[in-house]
């Protein structure tokens, strides 16, 4: 070895190999000859300083999340063009909105559901029938269903409804329709909240859209079916209702649903089909300003989002294809009390209206409506650009697309390891010898920042960002750019030393471009639309990386490098960075409400590491371009060491009341009393108290300063002999809230209290015994079934016969009815041993009061009072009956 005086840096000796200037140079191992200089005809990039690349590599980065973010905002920024006779009228539906929300919760059951809302639709609805043109006919149907259905939501359950409300509307020509499209909202809410956006607005906009079509003087080919759903809050069952038993259901050939995740915004298209292609199309063609991905419907039919809509119903049921629409912005007070009308922009609502009036008259006049069953096959690739337009093509193209893409990858690759052949098990060597180091930094890069969220749940400061969001991406985002920065430095320092920095960036972008192509063969041949992200990943910098070879050959401007590299990155970079903010926008607020076993840091966490290993791909070269990055690093690591601290201080506060942005903790409280049955009728042990479940990881911690007697002294035990640990869950989401407390409280006596009879007990063939049940009481209930040591449950009389357990085995049951529905009757057919002195089944009953003078006892009221005002504590009393048969 020898030293450079002029440089003090080591460097290798030249071999014998590297001095023949007739060896081509680019394909050799990087090491620099005597002075430092590298070998051949061909002049290598200077070192890129520092204090320049860092800096441009910064501002790029931010300038395209400016973009991305202003062309989510664009479109509800510009103020909506007045009105004509045939347009959407945001105004009008406002009035609708205001009018629906000023009645208040409406939950079912309740007279504000099933009468107050229901009149004021049909007062409107009539009102619009009298100033419609003769070219229609409206035609109204008041539709109370009964039915029952199994669903593996929510770890699978089954669900009974009973006379519970939809209002359909049918506006077809003057001379009738054969076939129809479906528009659905829903105007029930969940209780203790006006539900603005969710479903009042889509309702709104359906009422707009009805009057605008009246009014129109010509004539559609196919007829538009307004279904305004009484019941989807109960887990879709008014839809199950409509498309099972109405007898309109049967000329529907697609629907739209319009729902909620968030308040306002834009609205997403997050669902289509199955297959259908040509309701994509519809929808790219005829939206004036679309928002829609793919990627949002594999992330939502993946299940990782708790949530489903009345699409599943329709889809399952209904075997009639269609479009999910959601507004997704702001998802921190849905389903809370500040879900009001004023809080929905009338941009929004004018924007809303515009789509889905230009795709219900696209649909209602297209041919391809009335055979819809001819264009079933295939599934699409789409995805909007900055909300301008929207790319789709049918993924079997998507699928050749990315092969070839991919193939065209490979043989780049091939082509340059190969070249010259006698060093290529060398190159092929130094390249995935990058390859590796680029997963292994990935993996070090999430396991750090994984323990640094894990360290912040464990010391209680879980949810830091949920209020300030720039607070995740200074305390994870700055630790994984950190920590990738570091692995690549050491990597540099020791094992790449004295090697040329063009040639180390040039076989890192080479990994970069082989783990992009593995990753696009992957997800093709997993049948994911969504590859074609990593189509982008890899077509536009393999042509960048071909322009700049050719374009800088014979040069060594870094500087001008720099540009055409980024000029050349723009569009995935920027894309990439517009797709982050739609997930950042569904998922953070999701955190606040996805139970106390998940914790939230780590999943944001693995969000951010995983957005910041996408975004670095490209970059990860420019570390072994640049002199030095120790500024870099130490800067970042001071903001996530700086970050780390206030966080563990506690200054930032995870909720917040502010009138113009709420971010509220959400608590549910039940008032309860429980009462425990033996074989023969008698109760064996009672209690009461209040139940209190938080919906986020932190509990109840928060509380307790104020509220103390809500502490861990209080903790609910588990009833392990009852199904359901003996509580009274109004959904089976017991594995997502295994922490909640139990304040000991006065006993309630409901004015409507349950009333549960068994009628007969019946000996069935092959050893079964069949228990006739009779059940009144207020419109919510559950039932919890669980079958005794030996025993089995085969049949009953819900869903389609046969039993769904839920999660841990038991049996859940979700009950709800309008007003004057008929006392609940059911069987279950059990398979018992000869001797079952102890019984055959256990089966409780819960009753739930979500309206009305039984909804909150005095004490809960008290209670409620207590809480902060950063909470959204929504409580009503229920009791808890469990029998042994």
């Amino acid at each position: 070895m020898e030293r450079s005086g002029d440089t003090g840096v080591w460097r290798l000796r030249a071999t014998a190999a590297q001095r023949d200037r007739r060896q081509p140079p680019p394909q050799d191992d990087g090491d620099r000859g005597a002075g430092g200089k590298k070998r051949g005809g061909r002049r290598p990039l200077l070192p890129l300083p520092e204090a320049r690349g860092a800096p441009l590599v910064l501002l790029y980065l931010l300038g395209l999340r400016a973009l991305a973010q202003v062309s989510h905002r664009q479109l509800l920024s510009r103020p909506p063009a007045a009105a004509g006779p045939r347009d959407f009228s945001a105004a009008r539906a406002r009035g609708y909105l205001d009018n629906i929300t000023a009645i208040g919760p409406r939950t079912v059951g309740s007279p504000e559901n099933e009468v107050l809302a229901v009149n004021y639709l049909l007062e409107q609805i009539r009102g619009i029938e009298r100033e419609s043109t003769d070219a229609h006919r409206i035609s109204v149907d008041i539709q109370r269903p009964t039915g029952s259905f199994s669903i593996d939501f929510l770890g699978g359950f089954t669900s009974y409804y009973a006379n519970i409300t939809n209002v359909v509307v049918k506006l077809e020509p003057r001379n009738g329709a054969e076939h129809a499209v479906l528009s659905n909202c829903h105007f029930d809410s969940v209780p203790n909240t006006p539900g603005a956006s969710d479903d009042a607005v889509s309702c709104a906009v359906m009422l707009e859209i009805l009057n605008t079509l009246s009014k129109s003087s010509e004539s559609l080919q196919h007829a538009v079916i307004f279904l305004f759903n009484g019941a989807e809050e109960n887990i879709l069952q008014a839809s199950h209702g409509f498309i099972t038993q109405h007898e309109w259901a049967k000329s529907i050939r697609a629907f739209i649903n319009l729902e909620a995740a968030g308040v306002g915004g834009k609205e997403l298209v997050f669902q289509t089909g199955p297959e259908n292609p040509w309701l994509v199309h519809a929808y790219v063609v005829a939206a004036k300003h679309p928002f829609a991905s793919v990627v949002a419907q594999e992330i939502f039919q993946s299940g990782i989002i708790p949530a489903d809509t009345d699409f599943r119903i329709y889809r399952d049921f209904g075997n009639v294809p269609g479009i999910d629409l959601a507004f997704i912005e702001n998802g921190y007070i849905y389903h809370t009390e500040y879900d009001t009308s004023d809080r929905i922009l009338t941009d929004s609502i004018q924007r809303a209206g515009d789509n889905i009036l230009a795709v219900l008259k696209y649909l209602a006049t297209s041919e391809k409506l009335a055979k819809s069953f001819e264009y079933r096959h295939g599934n699409v690739v789409f995805f909007d650009i900055l909300g301008l337009f929207v790319l789709a093509y049918p993924a079997r193209v998507g699928t050749i697309m990315n092969y070839i893409t991919a193939a065209i990858a490979v043989f780049y690759l091939s082509k340059k390891v190969l070249q010259p052949k006698p060093r290529a098990v060398h190159n092929l060597k130094k390249l995935f010898a990058a390859f590796s180091l680029t997963l292994t930094s990935w993996v070090c890069t999430l396991v750090a920042v994984l323990m640094v969220a894990v360290f912040v749940s464990i010391i209680g400061r879980a949810l830091s960002w949920y209020t300030h969001f720039y607070v995740s991406v200074s305390l994870y985002g700055t630790a994984a750019a950190a920590k990738l920065i570091l692995v690549h430095m050491l990597a540099k320092k020791f094992f790449y030393k004295n090697m040329n920095e063009q040639y180390l960036g040039d076989v890192f972008f080479d990994a970069s471009l082989m783990i992009w192509s593995i990753a696009l063969a992957v997800m093709t041949q997993m049948g994911l639309c969504s590859a074609f992200i990593c189509t982008l990943w890899v077509a536009f910098p393999l042509l960048t990386k071909l322009m700049i070879h050719k374009e800088f050959s014979q040069k060594g401007a870094t500087i001008q490098f720099i540009v055409m590299y980024m000029l050349g990155m723009f569009v995935p970079y920027l894309y990439m960075l517009y797709l982050s903010w739609t997930v950042f926008e569904m998922f953070t607020p999701v955190m606040g409400r996805s139970g106390s076993e998940i914790p939230p840091d780590m999943v944001l966490a693995g969000f951010i590491v995983i957005f910041t290993m996408i975004l670095s791909s490209y970059f990860i070269n420019f570390i072994y371009l640049v002199k030095s990055t120790k500024t870099t690093l130490i800067t970042l690591s001071t903001v996530f060491v700086v970050t780390l601290i206030l966080v563990c201080s506690g200054i930032f506060f995870p909720y917040t009341s502010d009138a113009a942005n709420p971010k509220p903790k959400r608590v549910f409280l039940q008032h309860t009393s429980r009462r425990f049955h033996d074989i023969d009728g008698n109760v064996v042990k009672s209690d009461s108290g209040i139940w209190i479940n938080g919906f986020d990881y932190n509990g109840i911690s928060h509380i307790t300063p104020h509220v103390p007697e809500i502490n861990d002294t209080i903790r609910t035990p588990c009833e392990e002999q009852a199904p359901f640990c003996g509580l009274p869950w109004i959904l089976p989401v017991h594995f997502m809230f295994r922490k909640n407390w139990y304040l000991p409280a006065p006993e309630i006596s409901p004015r409507s209290p349950i009333q549960f009879k068994l009628l007969s007990k019946e000996l069935m063939p092959r050893n079964s015994v069949r228990l006739s049940f009779e059940v009144s009481g207020p419109s919510h209930m559950s039932l919890y079934v669980r079958p005794r040591t030996g025993s089995a449950l085969s049949r009953w009389s819900l869903g389609d016969g046969m039993p769904v357990a839920s999660l841990g085995g038991d049996y859940f049951v979700f009950y709800s009815r309008g007003l004057h529905a008929a006392p609940w009757l059911f069987w279950v057919e059990l398979t018992a041993p000869e001797k079952h002195s102890d019984g055959i089944v256990s089966l409780a009953i819960a009753a739930h009061y979500f309206f009305g003078e039984d909804q909150k006892s005095p004490q809960l009221y008290t209670l409620l009072e207590r809480f902060p005002n950063w909470t959204f504590s929504s409580g009503w009393s229920c009791t808890y009956d469990l029998f042994v048969f």
